[in-house]
């Protein structure tokens, strides 16, 4: 019995020594840099909003933030990557709702299952987008494009950054609620839509705001309402969808971390808490709004995981409803 004891009481007190290493290493994260994939090209949307953040966060912890761009196949290669990578902290992926919501309903043979490989972190940020049109189109507000919509079946069409965009699921959105009939017209970019927009080859955009609405202030083009659920102090001055008379229409690109499939949860809480609290810099939340984000409201990674699911789910339902593919 003795020997029984001794044994047993020599693996608890290694146990507890394991578990303190554990908990000492994650208390004490970041010991070392911190890599964050960001799987889009360098000066693209999520890289800025990336290294605006990371810079906060480094300076908050004072260890190296390091971004690295792993760009290929709409997000999906460097987050195969992040999914592979070891869950303690030292590799975080910095994504939107392209490689989480969308893409696995686009591509069934992904090399990551965006549930069950990674551990969601925090809701960072969300980038509304604004529905433009040109102005020699006789409307001047939503209801007025949905009318004109129905008493002209077919004659309206709508431009695109490319099939599977969101650009091109916020369309699609649009005109299934709006019982309206538009063509699909993409272009591999909305920066190349703009001019045929402006010339009235092309009649509607659902675009980002910084890079719609100056064009809309020079009165280039006509802005109508925005696609976030309220209004957006970065262009007040429009409606929302909802507002607009489509009930319940909410999208936005979020930002978001995560970590790989099984990170401890004190390390979850670390990793959380040393974001939301870079979140909360006013100088943080200047240099987003010129890239045309917010800040979003603070919640768990639970409830950041839960909305990853809601909007997966919406996007799920339109792609199959319009027989989207990236063919």
């Amino acid at each position: 019995m003795r020997l029984f004891s001794s044994r047993h009481g020599a693996l608890a007190v290694s146990l507890c020594v394991a578990l303190a290493a554990g908990a000492h290493a994650q208390s004490a994260w970041p010991d070392k840099p911190v890599r964050v994939i960001v799987p889009f090209p360098a000066s693209g949307a999520t890289d800025l909003v990336a290294r605006v953040v990371t810079q906060r966060v480094a300076a908050d912890l004072g260890q190296q933030m390091v971004v690295d761009n792993r760009p290929g196949a709409g997000g999906t290669i460097g987050t195969a990557e992040a999914a592979k990578a070891p869950a303690d902290g030292y590799t975080l992926l910095l994504t939107t709702s392209s490689t989480h919501a969308i893409s696995p309903h686009l591509l069934p043979r992904l090399a990551y299952d965006a549930r069950k490989d990674f551990t969601p972190v925090v809701h960072l940020a969300d980038a509304p987008s604004v529905v433009l049109v040109n102005p020699s189109l006789p409307v001047k507000t939503v209801a007025e494009l949905v009318a004109y919509g129905k008493a002209h079946p077919g004659k309206l069409n709508y431009a695109t950054s490319g099939n599977g965009t969101i650009v091109h699921l916020n369309s699609a959105a649009f005109s299934a609620q709006a019982g309206i009939e538009m063509t699909h017209v993409p272009y591999k970019g909305t920066a190349l839509a703009i001019p045929d927009l402006v010339a009235g080859q092309v009649h509607v955009l659902f675009d980002s705001l910084p890079t719609g609405m100056p064009h809309a202030r020079s009165g280039r083009l006509r802005a109508l309402a925005v696609t976030s659920e309220k209004r957006t102090a970065l262009a007040p001055e429009l409606p929302t969808l909802a507002e607009s008379g489509l009930p319940g229409y909410s999208s936005v690109t979020w930002f978001g971390v995560y970590l790989p499939a099984g990170a401890p949860p004190a390390l979850v809480s670390r990793v959380h808490q040393a974001f939301a609290k870079a979140m909360l810099a006013p100088e943080v939340a200047a240099s987003l709004a010129k890239l045309g984000v917010e800040p979003a409201a603070p919640s768990s990674p639970a409830q950041f995981g839960a909305m990853v699911q809601t909007d997966s789910a919406r996007w799920a339902s339109v792609i199959r409803q319009h027989k989207i593919t990236l063919e």
